[in-house]
């Protein structure tokens, strides 16, 4: 398939996105408009400690109107940050923990129908104390969940956040059965 876009305008720039309206020629000549969010990316952690839990962060998200269990995450803080150097980082700052041990194990488009934001996925272990202050927004609670009993949270639907579905689907052959 073949579109083509004809021309394209910020409608807003925000903090950590912005919105684009793109005017796009479709294959068939016809013209639409598709409205973007532009994204330098994100990360997303899976930190194991040494019993075996993985380690969550439990946080108030304002757009849904609730608290979330997920996997320690953050964005990029600039289009040419290394995937890895964010990830250490956010660790740090929304669990108070750095990993001596890193592995990469995939990558993903969050929402590829209308964002840019791709999704790096690490798995952290060898955990240790290394607290970093947290974003100035933020306000997270650590849980340390034993896998057996991440499973079942998935299965009752205690944990609707995607990235942290998607992060635990691209781990499953790095973790214990």
């Amino acid at each position: 398939m073949k579109f083509t876009t004809i021309a394209s305008e910020t409608l807003l720039q925000g903090r950590v996105f912005t919105i684009r309206r793109d005017q796009v020629q479709l294959e068939d000549g016809r013209t639409t408009h598709y409205d973007v969010i532009e994204h330098h990316g994100s990360v997303v952690i899976l930190p194991i400690d040494k019993a075996g839990n993985l380690v969550f962060v439990r946080q108030y998200r304002h757009a849904v109107g609730r608290e979330l269990l997920e996997l320690p995450a953050g964005t990029l803080d600039h289009p040419d940050e290394a995937p890895l150097a964010c990830a250490q980082r956010e660790i740090r700052e929304e669990t108070g923990l750095a990993a001596r041990n890193w592995q990469a194990l995939g990558t993903f488009y969050l929402v590829p129908g209308y964002s840019t934001e791709k999704m790096y996925v690490f798995l952290a272990t060898d955990l240790y104390p290394a607290p970093l202050q947290p974003d100035e927004y933020e306000f997270l609670r650590v849980e340390r969940v034993p896998l057996a009993q991440v499973r079942q949270i998935i299965s009752t639907g205690g944990l609707p956040d995607a990235k942290s579905l998607a992060a635990l689907y691209l781990a499953a052959p790095h973790l214990p059965a």
